[in-house]
């Protein structure tokens, strides 16, 4: 049975790398009905992509958002700096499909500004060049991470994220995720927005802001490289959605419908074992 949901936020998937999660994202647009889809920025990696590389589950992922288009989704496409080739058809309606650089939405009387977020990147702007460079790095880096993560838990130990740990002790970064969501909440603040909606930083983050200028919800709806996230909007409340968790509900879930089959300890110890590795 499909989750129904008013809006789903989706960004930084990066569709032709390595690093992306389609697989996992297949599995949970597969278990949602949304009326409408947000796609905000870097869906497809114009940077890095190769023709050596788009594996069948990156043409699934367009095919699963092609199906909600067909069958009454609307989807609006808010391009990143990634795929940055697609601002040219800003302001552009093609059907259920709306292409432009914002979204502005009125939602429970609620005022909703959406966009990427890399124009405030100061990097974008002086050296591009610089910026690409190291989305390559980073797309082998989560490579290199993920092979690393598939020995962890073939020994039965913890996943782990290598860039996390960089971010987290090197104090130039924390300042840039800091210093980009400050910029974002204060202008949102002071155009009267009531909710604030980025990308571009692969950091989910869900939290009210009060300061100087006023108060407002952030919130970034992550990635799809690592922390495979999104933001669900239904009933008139937000929602951090995040698919390990899920999976990790979903699995105890099966354990707990299991039970009544299960004769000894032993069984149900190899079954949690199992469900754990998965």
């Amino acid at each position: 049975m499909k989750r129904k949901i008013d809006l789903l936020v989706l960004s930084d998937i990066h569709l032709g790398t390595y690093g992306c999660h389609a697989e996992e994202l297949i599995k949970y647009l597969q278990s949602v009905k949304p009326k409408t889809i947000v796609l905000n920025g870097d869906i497809i990696d114009g940077w890095n992509f190769s023709k050596n590389y788009f594996p069948p589950s990156h043409l699934q992922v367009i095919s699963e958002l092609m199906n909600f288009l067909t069958n009454g989704t609307k989807i609006i496409y808010l391009p990143g700096n990634h795929d940055e080739f697609a601002r040219k058809f800003s302001g552009r309606k093609m059907g259920n499909l709306i292409i432009d650089n914002k979204a502005v939405l009125d939602l429970n009387g609620e005022k909703v500004w959406i966009f990427h977020g890399d124009v405030f990147d100061i990097s974008m702007k002086q050296s591009k060049w610089l910026a690409k460079i190291g989305g390559v790095g980073y797309d082998w880096l989560i490579l290199t991470n993920r092979l690393i993560n598939k020995l962890l838990v073939k020994f039965g130990k913890e996943r782990i994220s290598i860039s996390k740990k960089i971010k987290s002790s090197v104090k130039s970064a924390i300042r840039y995720i800091s210093d980009f969501e400050d910029t974002a909440i204060n202008l949102a603040i002071q155009q009267n927005y009531d909710v604030v909606i980025c990308g571009h930083i692969h950091q989910p983050c869900d939290r009210m802001v009060e300061n100087q200028l006023g108060k407002i919800r952030y919130l970034n709806s992550g990635d799809w490289i690592e922390n495979l996230t999104s933001l669900e909007y239904n009933e008139g409340a937000w929602h951090l959605y995040h698919f390990h968790q899920d999976q990790v509900l979903h699995n105890q879930q099966l354990i707990i419908e299991k039970l009544p089959f299960l004769k000894n300890k032993e069984i149900f110890h190899n079954l949690t074992q199992e469900f754990q590795l998965q």
